[in-house]
C-alpha cells in the first residue's frame, strides 16, 4: 500500500496541479499521512528550478497549517482519530515512548528535529502537542521555522546544484539538523531571556 502511495505521490510531479498536490501532501503529511512531502517537492523543484521559492512557500504554510490540525486531533479528538492512526501506522509505540518526554525543551527539540529531518514523523509530534496541551503560539513558531526551514534550505539547495545535492544533504542530515538545532535552541534562550 505504502508503495502504491508513494508512486502515485511521485507521478504528481509532473503535473499542472502539482502545486495544489503539494500543498494536499504537505498538510496532510504532517498531521496523519505516511508519505513526506518531499517526494514531490523534490522532483518539482527539479523540473522547474524557477518555481522552487513558490514551492517552498506553498509546501512551508500548508505544513504548518496540517501541523495546527494534527495539534488539534491530538487535543481534542485523540481516541476516536489519532489513537487509530497511530495504529494503523505502527507510530502508537514511538508516540508512547515521546509521551514521556514532554516539557516545553523537548517538545521544541521534537518539533524541530522532526520538521527538519522527520525524526520523529511530524504526525507523532503534532499528535503528541495537542495531548499535552503544549502553547499553540509556541508550536505554530516552532513549526514555521522547522518547515519553512526545510523546504527553503531544499529549494535554494536544489536550485543552485541540482539533483547532485540530495546525495550530500541525505548523508549528512544529521549534522545539518543538529546545526540547526542548535541555532534556533540558541535564538529561542536570548528571545526568552535566559
Amino acid at each position: 500500500m505504502f508503495r502504491a502511495l508513494y508512486d502515485w505521490t511521485l507521478r504528481q510531479a509532473g503535473r499542472r496541479q502539482a502545486p495544489a498536490v503539494l500543498g494536499a501532501i504537505s498538510f496532510v503529511e504532517s498531521s496523519v499521512f505516511p508519505i513526506p512531502a518531499d517526494v514531490l517537492f523534490v522532483p518539482m523543484c527539479l523540473a522547474r528550478p524557477d518555481k522552487a521559492w513558490r514551492y517552498a512557500l506553498i509546501a512551508s504554510v500548508t505544513s504548518v497549517l496540517g501541523g495546527i490540525f494534527g495539534w488539534a486531533i491530538g487535543y481534542w479528538a485523540f481516541d476516536a482519530i489519532a489513537r487509530p492512526l497511530l495504529e494503523f501506522y505502527g507510530k502508537m509505540a514511538a508516540f508512547e515512548t515521546l509521551k514521556g518526554e514532554t516539557g516545553t525543551w523537548a517538545i521544541l527539540v521534537m518539533l524541530v528535529t522532526s520538521g527538519l529531518a522527520h525524526l520523529p514523523p511530524m504526525k507523532v509530534v503534532t499528535i503528541l502537542s495537542g495531548v499535552v496541551a503544549f502553547d499553540l503560539k509556541l508550536f505554530i513558531l516552532a513549526a514555521i521555522v522547522a518547515r519553512g526551514g526545510r523546504f527553503y534550505l531544499l529549494a535554494f539547495l536544489l536550485n543552485r546544484y541540482g539533483l547532485r545535492i540530495t546525495a550530500f544533504v541525505e548523508k549528512r542530515m544529521i549534522w545539518i539538523v543538529g546545526a540547526v538545532l542548535v541555532a534556533a535552541l540558541a535564538a529561542l534562550a536570548v528571545v526568552k531571556g535566559f
